[in-house]
């Protein structure tokens, strides 16, 4: 065989491999991407009711679709782990809160409220007044409570994951807290978990 001959053969074989390889290149990453099961990692830093919503739905919705979901609760949003939930809500300095009432005729309810920080901050338990008006809201919309939404979470085997610091600074029983609490960590332990998620929220 020639020196040509043997040159074109090699550059056949050569051809020919790349192409295998591209090929089952391509279809091994397609069995991976098919097997990865995607995963969420959540900090939780407020304990309102209002900021207690979004964790938990985005939590809740991500392990309905197969995710793997972790969330780390940490100073105010450990309130959120509490078996007895408290939780409260301040329009005070959120103007995008739209003040409605849940009752009355249309025409009223359709009524977005814009009441002066100074007035809410006078008025004794107006604090408590706007809570009761967001849980009757809430309920008259058919929405999910705060604990439906966290049964739903360790249902679909989401990780809660409580920060001892946290724990250790406000002086907290681990008591007080449900008992579906993965683990009691600290900001060292969860980096790792948030670092390798595919998706990583703070809130």
């Amino acid at each position: 065989m020639g020196a040509i001959e043997k040159s074109i053969l090699e550059s056949l074989d050569q051809s020919a491999f790349n192409q295998w390889f591209d090929q089952r290149f391509e279809a091994k990453m397609a069995e991976r991407e098919a097997a990865h099961v995607p995963s969420l990692s959540i900090i939780a830093t407020k304990g309102t009711m209002d900021w207690a919503y979004p964790p938990f739905i985005l939590a809740s919705t991500a392990g309905a679709l197969g995710w793997d979901v972790s969330i780390f609760f940490t100073f105010y949003g450990l309130e959120l782990l509490k078996k007895d939930l408290h939780l409260e809500i301040s329009p005070l300095g959120n103007p995008s809160m739209p003040m409605k009432m849940p009752f009355g005729p249309q025409w009223l309810k359709d009524i977005n409220w814009k009441v002066p920080n100074l007035v809410m901050a006078g008025i004794p338990g107006f604090e408590k007044m706007a809570t009761g008006l967001m849980e009757q809201t809430v309920k008259s919309k058919g929405v999910a409570s705060i604990e439906e939404l966290r049964s739903a979470c360790i249902e679909a085997d989401a990780k809660l994951y409580a920060c001892q610091m946290t724990v250790d600074l406000f002086g907290h029983s681990q008591d007080d807290f449900i008992p579906e609490i993965e683990g009691w960590i600290g900001a060292a332990s969860f980096l790792p978990v948030a670092q390798k998620s595919d998706v990583c929220l703070f809130i």
